[in-house]
C-alpha cells in the first residue's frame, strides 16, 4: 500500500475508534491531534526509542498546563509505515494495530501509565 492508501485507512480507524470511546473521554480525543508519519523520525530514534516504535504521545497529559514540561503541543504520532511493516501488509492487522496503538497514546495523554494501560489490553 502506498503512504496515501495507509494515511487514508489510519484516518478512517481513529475517527471510528473516537466514535466508540466513552462520552467522559470523547472530547479530550476530538481535541487531540493525530499527526501521522511514515517512519520514525531520526531525532525520535536518538532518543530511548526502538526503530520499530509504532506511535506516541508527545506534550503534556491531561490536566497539565501546556509547556510546563515539554516543548511539543499535546498530539499522538502514529508511524504508519512501522505499523504496516508489523501488521506485515495485512489490512485488518493494519486496521487493527492502528486503533490499539491510538488508544495506548490516548492512554498516555489521559495520565495512564503501563501498568494502567495493560489493566485495558492496551499494552
Amino acid at each position: 500500500m502506498t503512504f496515501r492508501q495507509l494515511l487514508a485507512e489510519a484516518e478512517k480507524t481513529v475517527a471510528a475508534t473516537r466514535r466508540k470511546l466513552p462520552p467522559a473521554i470523547r472530547p479530550h480525543a476530538e481535541a487531540l491531534p493525530v499527526v501521522y508519519h511514515d517512519w520514525p523520525s531520526e531525532e525520535i530514534l536518538a532518543g530511548e526509542f526502538e526503530p520499530d516504535i509504532l506511535g506516541l504521545f508527545v506534550g503534556d497529559p491531561l490536566g497539565v498546563e501546556p509547556g510546563l514540561g515539554n516543548v511539543a503541543p499535546a498530539q499522538i504520532l502514529l508511524f504508519l509505515e512501522s505499523i504496516y511493516d508489523y501488521a506485515e501488509g495485512d489490512p485488518e492487522v493494519f486496521r487493527e494495530e492502528v486503533r490499539l496503538t491510538y488508544l495506548h497514546e490516548l492512554g498516555h495523554y489521559l495520565g495512564w501509565d503501563e501498568e494502567d494501560l495493560e489493566a485495558r489490553g492496551l499494552d
